[in-house]
């Protein structure tokens, strides 16, 4: 005989009000048979105010419950934060047990992966500081010593090499793309 779909565990889909996921993770965890998953990267990002650490959700707010839907759907829905289970077409979709499992895996089975946001030749990157602030440029040179790289301007109608510390730059990569690109 084949049980109803309703009744078995299986892993959802939580969308969260933005940057509510671990919040809205972790008061889920003390309901009784419900189980979350919430991957977040820790990154490093050089700001205007210097080099500063983030931690954001992988997946900008949303995070994976694991639960029974007859049992514990009116609790997981009204829990704080929350706004809906994904649904499509107001069929509840469940995610592969498997899938989850990979997503731990490239995680390396932690919570907070750190992503390093590095700076590569042929890069175009934005300058933070001094007289040149806000002017972009690519990199042309990654120099020894003390993290430093030569980049090339576009100034009064020729291109110049300019060296500066990699603290007083800004990279257009994102940690998404570059945690996409590890793969």
């Amino acid at each position: 005989m084949k049980e109803k779909k309703e009744t078995i565990p299986a892993w959802y889909v939580v969308h969260t009000r933005p940057k509510c996921e671990h919040i809205a993770a972790s008061l889920m965890v003390g309901l009784e048979g419900v189980e979350t998953y919430c991957p977040r990267i820790r990154f490093q990002k050089n700001t205007r105010r210097g080099k500063v650490w983030f931690v954001e959700a992988l997946f900008p707010s949303y995070f994976f419950a694991r639960f029974i839907p007859n049992d514990s759907m009116r609790a997981v829905k009204y829990s704080q934060s929350v706004i809906k289970v994904v649904d499509f077409g107001g069929n509840l979709t469940s995610v592969p047990d498997s899938a989850i499992a990979a997503l731990k895996e490239e995680m390396k089975d932690v919570e907070i992966c750190e992503v390093e946001i590095g700076v590569k030749v042929g890069d175009t990157v934005e300058l933070t500081e001094g007289p040149m602030r806000g002017m972009k440029g690519i990199v042309n040179a990654m120099l020894t010593g003390v993290e430093r790289v030569r980049i090339l301007l576009e100034f009064l109608g020729r291109e110049n090499a300019v060296e500066v510390p990699l603290s007083k730059i800004l990279t257009e990569h994102t940690p998404r793309t570059v945690l996409a690109a590890s793969r």
